[in-house]
């Protein structure tokens, strides 16, 4: 029996949850350093799966499948193609720096017993999410998937409830109250979105008779399996809500803003970066291979709310006073890019969707890494509150420009081969669309270069004298992050290899082509 990769890579990081959350409350710094072996050691195995993958093979590779619940016919299945084996490996890359970057996230503080942190659980919970996570862009059983899509949520509400902004620290009660809203909030808008989901689960099983999306994938092939027009788009519309919501997508948005302001930055790296990709992920995976003509029936609304999202999220990131409610509306946008690209439904707009999602998690993690480490040393989340920074900080305020960079999609760095591919394949679909959602790389200009100016130049402001740089640790996670966005936005073939097969595998479900250019005849 072949080793079971899969298995191992989300296991490693549960294992090491269950380990540092025994490690003696003493023992601190042990559990952190325990905390980040384990990551680093999953970053290991994710690295062989993504070696082992070959982009020309099967669609779905490194395949285990074992019988769990045989009355329901609920197997244990696990297979990745290149679009989950591409996010598998971005969440075990962006793990280890953001176990670094929380290193003291969880001290206790010394102003009040009331505020102790349990550091140990802390990470633990951190690790937990990652398994939690990367078993979710393994899975090829449907049922499976759900138990993980809605099991991720336990530990990331106590993530957003229990360990909040240290820039709050001195407000202890008003603090707690923001904490637990935020947490609520974003417990009940993905509990419901779960929900809906869940009647959809069960009503695939009554249509299909089983969870499995190979012998799903089997039967449409073949002709046992065909359902109801009707059937088809209410299915689709129980799995869509539940994606949107992860997404986040407008107007199932608002719980984003405050789960990430309140959050620590690390925290807010998890739930953007890493764990609202699961609901691109599915659209891609679940929506358009399950239900095809349903996927192509929505696709004039899903678009109009993609490019709803995109304006509306970066006109009130212009509009922001605290810099991580800021980037959590400039977050809202991209998915609003990410969206666009899957349901355009051209080769370019999928690919560069995919893209998107790893840049966007490359890019969006080093830019609040470092807004984090600014915010930890002003203690405020106010942008009023700084300027001069690049005088006294200027390490700080440079990586803090590549960062923002990156985020309004500056050619030479990785997410411009995203937002490029993805409003190529819109265009080439639907120009209108493509239109309107260039006005997103204005706005994201904007809210991006008027975020620094306001922070970073200028005079010295009071508070901001002599703030210290960036140290040796918080080098170490933003440095190779800067490093990774310029490789793959110099040279992104090896990433847009691995993602493409599987594009066109979603694109041969859907039954679409590539629009062909229109060229006029010579005279």
């Amino acid at each position: 029996m072949s080793f079971p990769l899969l298995t191992a890579t989300a296991a490693l990081p549960a294992i090491g949850a269950i380990a540092t959350a025994a490690v003696p409350a003493a023992r601190r710094t042990a559990a952190k350093w325990l905390a980040l072996l384990f990551s680093l050691a999953t970053l290991v195995l994710a690295g062989v799966a993504l070696a082992r993958f070959e982009p020309g093979g099967a669609r779905y590779q490194l395949t285990e499948s074992h019988a769990w619940i045989k009355d329901f016919g609920v197997r244990y299945e696990l297979g990745v193609d290149g679009i989950g084996v591409a996010l598998m490996a971005l969440t075990a890359l962006l793990i280890p720096f953001v176990i670094l970057a929380g290193w003291h996230d969880a001290d206790p503080l010394e102003t009040t017993s009331s505020r102790w942190r349990p550091t140990q659980g802390f990470f633990a919970l951190i690790l937990m999410v990652e398994a939690m996570v990367i078993l979710s862009f393994e899975a090829t059983d449907v049922f499976l998937f759900y138990i993980l899509f809605e099991a991720m949520l336990i530990p990331m509400y106590f993530l957003i409830g229990g360990f909040g902004d240290r820039a709050h620290a001195g407000s202890d009660e008003n603090a707690a109250a923001q904490r637990s809203y935020a947490a609520v909030k974003f417990l009940l808008y993905n509990l419901v979105g779960g929900l809906i989901m869940l009647a959809a689960v069960i009503g695939l099983y009554v249509v299909a008779g089983t969870f499995s999306l190979s012998e799903i994938a089997e039967a449409r092939a073949n002709g046992s399996l065909s359902m109801a027009t009707s059937t088809e788009r209410w299915l689709f519309l129980g799995f869509f809500f539940a994606f949107a919501v992860k997404a986040p997508l407008w107007p199932l948005h608002t719980w984003l803003p405050n789960a990430m302001g309140e959050a620590t930055s690390p925290v807010a790296v998890l739930i953007t970066a890493v764990v609202d990709k699961v609901g691109t992920f599915a659209m891609l995976r679940f929506c358009l291979q399950l239900f095809p003509e349903a996927s192509k029936w929505a696709t004039p609304v899903i678009l109009v709310l993609a490019l709803i999202s995109i304006v509306y999220g970066a006109l009130l990131a212009v509009g922001q006073r605290d810099i991580k409610r800021l980037i959590a509306y400039a977050s809202i946008s991209h998915f609003g890019f990410i969206i666009l690209g899957i349901f355009a439904m051209t080769s370019q707009g999928q690919s560069g969707a995919t893209l998107y999602m790893v840049n966007h998690g490359i890019s969006t993690a080093a830019l609040m890494l470092v807004a984090g480490f600014l915010i930890t040393r002003r203690g405020s989340r106010l942008i009023a509150d700084y300027g001069g920074v690049q005088k006294v900080a200027p390490v700080l305020a440079g990586t803090f420009l590549i960062g923002g960079l990156a985020t309004l999609s500056l050619p030479g760095l990785a997410p411009f081969v995203s937002e490029f591919l993805v409003l190529v394949g819109t265009f080439s679909a639907y120009p209108a669309a493509g239109i309107v959602a260039t006005t997103g790389i204005v706005l994201a200009a904007l809210y991006v270069l008027v975020l620094y100016q306001r922070t970073m130049t200028g005079p010295v402001k009071a508070g901001v004298q002599g703030m210290a740089d960036l140290k040796a640790r918080e080098l170490v996670v933003v440095l190779p992050l800067i490093a990774l966005l310029i490789f793959l936005g110099v040279y992104p073939k090896p990433l847009t290899e691995i993602v493409n097969p599987a594009v066109q595998h979603t694109m041969s479900d859907v039954q679409k082509k590539d629009p062909q250019p229109e060229v006029e005849a010579a005279k």
